[in-house]
Order: C-alpha cells, then sequence, then structure tokens
C-alpha cells in the first residue's frame, strides 16, 4: 500500500517549535495536482484539518493554529512541511499527512507531537 512518510514530531517544551516533513516520494502519482494538508488527531478527539495547501499555493489553517503554523510545499522534492511555533500543551497530537485529488486519497502512519514541559 503506498503511503507517505511524515517525519519530524518528537517533544519539545511550550513556545517551542517542530518542523514536520511529508515525503511522497514512495508514491507514484503526480504529487504538483495534488491538494496536500495536515491533520491531527488529539487524544480523546476526531481528527481534524490543520492546515492545507493547493496545487496553485491557496493555503488553508484551522483557527487555532493561524499565526503560528506554516505549510509549504517543494514540489521538486515531493515534499510537504509543516512549520509549527509557539508551540501550545494543545498542539499535542498525532499529525497526519494526506495528500488528495477528487476522491483519490492518500495518508501516512502519522508522527508524533508532545508539547509539555
Amino acid at each position: 500500500q503506498e503511503q507517505l512518510v511524515e517525519s519530524g514530531g518528537g517533544l519539545v517544551q511550550p513556545g517551542g517549535s517542530l518542523r514536520l516533513s511529508c515525503d511522497a516520494s514512495g508514491i507514484s502519482f503526480n504529487f504538483n495536482i495534488y491538494t496536500i494538508q495536515w491533520y491531527r488527531q488529539r487524544p480523546g478527539k476526531q481528527r481534524e484539518l490543520v492546515a492545507a495547501i493547493t496545487r496553485t499555493g491557496q493555503l488553508t489553517y484551522a483557527d487555532s493554529v493561524q499565526g503560528r503554523f506554516t505549510i509549504s510545499r517543494d514540489n521538486a522534492k515531493v515534499t510537504a512541511y509543516l512549520q509549527m511555533n509557539n508551540l501550545k500543551p494543545e498542539d499535542t497530537a498525532v499529525y497526519y499527512c494526506n495528500a488528495h485529488i477528487s476522491s483519490i486519497n492518500y495518508w501516512g502512519q502519522g508522527t508524533q507531537v508532545t508539547v509539555s514541559p
């Protein structure tokens, strides 16, 4: 099964930063035309959309991360990123990368982000 590969998670103190990566090199598809999204699932909560970037570079952010997180993509490297700054304990979650177009979706296995003193 073809999957995206997330990396960059870990343990960080409040106020710290992390950069997540989403590597699509293991999938045979035209990365450039897919919308890339980052989701997260906090303990006891449903998975929620955090940020998205379309093929044309249009950006969308959840209100809770606006101004702190930045999504980007490097089509030449078939990789997307989520730069997370000023992290808060409530950002603790498993973060998932998603690539989708129409009804086609690819997911990664997730990477754990823990924000704790």
